[in-house]
């Protein structure tokens, strides 16, 4: 995943692209990490495509000469040097990021980016959900985050470097383990068909899931928006209260579905936009009671820690570490 030459960049720009956000920085590409982000912007608007977002941080940036090439984390999956995004209508290619200019670009899966950069977090970078434990030095790290949709990665870890793996594994498909979930199952079944646990585990999932409660209870439903949920449930509100509650509890035991899967000891590290605004909700939760529900390999995921993601920079840090790293 790395530039295929051994000589490395003068300058990176790294960028962070997701359903709705568009972030860049620069690093010295001859320093050592950790690097330091510099002249970092964040853009909530609408851009026509990925070139226009780069150009416009450039002119904003100020930024003369170009840097020498450029790696760009992206919501949706990478093959070939190109991407459709999973929620934004676009689509990108290495190709356009070196008709801009560049020397060098490189274009990764955003939780790709964050699977290298969780094993290069400071300890403030991240915070326990769950006990404090130590994940296992050298074995495969998890990651998995709720936002505009439901992400998972893995970083394969041996002495001869990391390996991170993008997944579309946000679209398995829901597995409910109380009647409380079975019903809802139901529900979002005759109104979806298949029933992955993108939608549940997203900003549009816990819409879902709210709509599908209130329907169970014979409620009429009030048109809210994820955000508008969260509030409420923290404020008490039942009906909110009870849509984030299974949201959490679904999202634990999907993190530790994922860990069994990918054999997770090194930890499982939450990322997106939800976790990080229900911080104190989430360790309150049944997340990590349903992360360690495993029947007979509860042993298992009990010795696994759950941490949450903190550091704005991380996807930035990842998109540098994947494009800086050796190619031996």
């Amino acid at each position: 995943m790395a530039f295929p030459d051994q000589e490395q960049p003068r300058t990176l720009l790294v960028g962070d692209v997701g359903g709705t956000h568009a972030r860049f920085a620069i690093i010295e590409g001859d320093t050592l990490p950790p690097w330091q982000l510099q002249r970092r912007l964040d853009f909530d608007t609408s851009f026509a495509d990925l070139s226009q977002a780069v150009r416009t941080y450039l002119e904003r940036a100020g930024l003369d000469p170009l840097p020498d090439a450029v790696a760009v984390a992206v919501a949706g999956p990478v093959r070939a040097g190109r991407v459709r995004f999973t929620n934004r209508d676009w689509q990108a290619s290495e190709e356009e990021l070196l008709s801009l200019g560049f020397r060098r670009g490189l274009l990764l899966n955003d939780f790709a980016a964050l699977a290298f950069a969780a094993e290069a977090l400071s300890s403030g970078g991240t915070r326990a959900i769950g006990p404090e434990l130590e994940g296992a030095p050298g074995e495969p790290i998890s990651i998995v985050g709720a936002g505009t949709g439901f992400g998972v990665s893995c970083l394969i870890r041996s002495p001869r470097g990391s390996i991170a793996i993008a997944t579309e594994a946000g679209h398995i498909g829901f597995s409910p383990e109380t009647e409380r979930e079975i019903a809802v199952l139901r529900a979002l079944h005759e109104r979806f068909g298949r029933v992955s646990l993108e939608r549940i585990l997203s900003g549009p999932g816990l819409e879902n899931l709210y709509e599908a409660l209130l329907q169970l209870d014979g409620q009429r439903s009030e048109q809210l928006v994820a955000a508008e949920i969260s509030a409420h449930a923290l404020k008490g509100v039942p009906a909110c209260r009870e849509a984030l509650s299974l949201f959490c509890a679904i999202f634990g035991a999907a993190a530790g579905d994922v860990a069994l899967a990918h054999g997770a000891r090194g930890g499982v590290f939450i990322a997106g936009g939800i976790a990080a605004k229900i911080e104190d909700f989430l360790r309150s939760s049944d997340f990590r009671a349903r992360f360690e529900s495993k029947g007979r390999l509860s042993a298992f995921t009990q010795a696994i820690p759950t941490r949450l993601i903190v550091d704005t920079h991380a996807t930035l840090i990842g998109a540098a570490r994947a494009a800086l790293q050796p190619t031996s």
